[in-house]
């Protein structure tokens, strides 16, 4: 994997963790929730670090928060160079930011099964991730398409829609052309 695809996984998992961080300050203005310290919790319990309490974790917090963002987006950047971007792919990235979540906070018994929460919540945690998987994935989207589309977006283009006889594209060299390596 390129330096480049790591790099613009990194600042579109931070513009998602942005947005994301964003929404839920606004949501808390509207609903009157509290912050969640769920992300302090689980750094201090991965690192072995003191657990601390109240305004003394949001350091610990933030490092988390942003941390966790900015590292699944690099994944997201993945989806993007292999030509895995739109809307769709923001959906399924969607769902692996809350597994990444709930694994870690599962774990280290932080966290609780989402099956388990009361539904608002849940509802509140499930808008909040779908903010950041869509903003990550734009910015993720927009940067992959600067290096153009990716091999599976070349293989749709020489025949749209899934066909049973499509067989892959070509392998290219390193030079670029469509010759075996």
């Amino acid at each position: 994997m390129s330096t480049r695809v790591w790099w613009q996984g990194l600042v579109a998992g931070t513009a998602g963790v942005a947005a994301m961080t964003l929404a839920e300050k606004a949501e808390q203005r509207l609903t009157g929730r509290p912050d969640s310290y769920v992300p302090a919790r689980t750094l201090e319990r991965l690192t072995g670090l003191p657990e601390q309490s109240g305004r003394r974790s949001l350091a610990v917090n933030l490092a988390m928060h942003a941390g966790q963002g900015a590292a699944v987006g690099v994944l997201r950047s993945v989806m993007a160079h292999a030509g895995l971007r739109g809307p769709w792919s923001s959906a399924r990235f969607a769902v692996v930011r809350l597994t990444v979540d709930q694994i870690l906070e599962n774990a280290t018994g932080v966290g609780a099964p989402p099956s388990t929460w009361p539904r608002r919540e849940l509802v509140v945690d499930l808008l909040h991730k779908a903010v950041y998987a869509f903003a990550t994935g734009a910015v993720a989207d927009a940067l992959a398409a600067r290096s153009g589309p990716g091999p599976g977006q070349r293989h749709a283009a020489l025949r749209p829609g899934r066909q049973a006889d499509a067989g892959p594209l070509p392998r290219v060299s390193r030079r670029g052309n469509g010759t075996r390596p």
